[in-house]
């Protein structure tokens, strides 16, 4: 089916023709990749990022092309735009540094001990390999950075995986540029087509058919919770089945201490106001249930000033629009929901606007998991406490969530590190006196959680640590020095840190 982009400020289509990949299409894709796969898998991790590197230089020379491109299908502005370009090449050249190092590998080494008694010891090897081709979804909110050319792909092609990339419909035009960017990379370093293949569509058909595809080992995806259970089981319905990387959004529940809004409330008000509607609120990140204490008043007066004051801005495409539209109005048919403040929508075809809700602890409670459901956009809701000695009941009864935050006084953090422990345990990642839009990509980055956050709480999916997801453990018993991968020879010719004897090892 034919289908085009949409510009969410003006309502207007934008030039291109895109249509559904047929299930043929895809076939051949992940064929290609099956072929890539075995040449990859030999290739050094000097090579890999050397194509990382040329992917970025590419990336750089189309760049203005790609950012008019991107603005047009998103209305994001200049500097949303151009920070998440640089994110997108920076990630090219940091996982090429990954690449090159290749201590990613977590090379393990156990010699024999052959006159052990009773019995020998056996020489025995271990390291991670590259699993083979992953099918990866390109994100609605995250054009660049976790989508064509984003973290999923750059950390699987680190690992030597080739890729598949589901373009995302609502910037298929973006996709294609930032394809054709990744493609003339491969041609310049001698890398087979079918390192990355990418199709596009609007119909669930076409990613169907790539989780589907015997040749494709994992799944990637950022999406919704219900997007990304249905590839998840997909996945495990195969007669093979292939672990999805899923992560599905969550409400980053933040807890606020009351020492701090005694100090300044309007300030703290700023801060949760600019996280809320950063990006339009179109970030898995976005704090979208906050629990404060009885001395609330300045500190809501100020949100709620701050929001009625604000102007909505465009968001992604009109189902985005309509799911925001119908989450907040199924929170305000809740007992005791009520709104706190609501901003207005100028200069969007297809807009949302900045809302805030309030509701008491007891009706919080009493309905905690229709509460608790994220609404993809920029809202919240606040969660008014007699005190916070509630916060660790509250806690308790959360599941898996991307981030968490507890903002208080040097003094109030340290009566209150049981709530931290709380919140380790259904949370990826803990924050404190910071809100969780915004990340550090780096190598202790956890951007994941216990599900239904993500259905493989172990990995990142962000972060230089996301390159294990794409890669399993082989152990080698008396291999021949000769025959052992580089990575577990013992002359170490790569140079990378490795674990000997039980003891880390440069």
């Amino acid at each position: 089916m034919p289908f085009q982009t949409i510009n969410p400020i003006t309502g207007e289509a934008l030039p291109g023709n895109f249509s559904d990949a047929s299930r043929e299409e895809v076939s051949q894709a992940c064929d290609l990749a099956a072929v890539a796969a075995p040449i990859l898998r030999r290739k050094s991790g000097a090579e890999i990022a050397v194509l990382l590197e040329s992917i970025a230089e590419n990336l750089m020379d189309a760049r203005e092309a790609i950012l008019e491109r991107v603005q047009g299908e998103t209305g994001y502005p200049d500097g949303r735009a151009q920070g998440e370009f640089g994110r997108m090449v920076g990630g090219f050249s940091a996982f090429a540094a990954v690449a090159r190092d290749a201590s990613w590998v977590e090379a393990t080494i156990d010699h024999a001990e052959p006159d052990r008694t009773p019995l020998p010891k056996p020489d025995l090897r271990k390291m991670l390999i590259p699993i083979g081709p992953i099918g990866i979804f390109g994100a609605s909110n995250f054009p660049l950075a976790l989508s064509a050319g984003g973290s999923d792909v750059t950390s699987a092609l680190a690992a030597g995986c080739p890729v598949v990339l589901k373009g995302h419909p609502s910037h298929a035009g973006t996709c294609a540029l930032i394809s054709e960017a990744i493609q003339d990379g491969l041609a310049e370093t001698g890398f087979p087509e079918g390192t990355y293949q990418m199709v596009q569509g609007q119909s669930n058909a076409v990613g169907e058919a790539v989780v589907q595809h015997p040749s494709v080992a994992a799944i990637g995806f950022t999406g919704s919770l219900k997007g990304g259970r249905a590839l998840f089981n997909l996945g495990a319905l195969r007669e093979v089945p292939i672990p999805v990387y899923a992560e599905m959004g969550s409400v980053n529940p933040q807890f606020v201490l009351p020492e701090l809004l005694d100090q300044d409330s309007e300030k703290f008000a700023e801060g949760l106001f600019g996280s809320i509607t950063q990006g339009n609120g179109q970030f898995c990140t976005c704090p979208g249930i906050l629990f404060v204490p009885s001395n609330c008043a300045v500190m809501l007066a100020k949100l709620a000033e701050l929001v009625d004051g604000s102007t909505g801005q465009p968001i992604l495409n009109e189902a985005t629009a309509a799911g925001f539209e119908s989450g907040i109005s199924h929170l305000l048919s809740l007992d005791g929901v009520e709104m706190l403040g609501r901003g207005s929508l100028e200069g969007a075809a297809i807009g949302a606007t900045a809302t805030v809700l309030k509701v008491s602890l007891a009706d919080f409670l009493s309905q905690r998991e229709l509460i608790s459901e994220e609404v993809f956009g920029p809202s919240a809701v606040v969660v008014v406490c007699p005190d916070a000695a509630s916060y660790e009941e509250v806690a308790a009864g959360f599941c898996g969530q991307l981030g968490a935050s507890i903002h208080g006084t040097t003094d109030e953090l340290a009566q209150h590190a049981d709530l931290i422990f709380q919140l380790e345990r259904f949370t990826g990642r803990v924050l404190v006196n910071a809100f969780p839009t915004g990340l550090e990509v780096c190598h202790s980055l956890v951007h994941g959680g216990p599900y239904p956050a993500t259905t493989q709480s172990h990995f990142t999916s962000v972060g230089q640590g996301g390159i294990t997801r794409w890669a399993r453990a082989v152990s080698y018993q008396g291999l021949p020095n000769a025959l052992l991968p580089p990575a577990l020879q013992e002359s170490n010719p790569l140079g990378i840190a490795r674990r000997i004897d039980g003891a880390i090892t440069l």
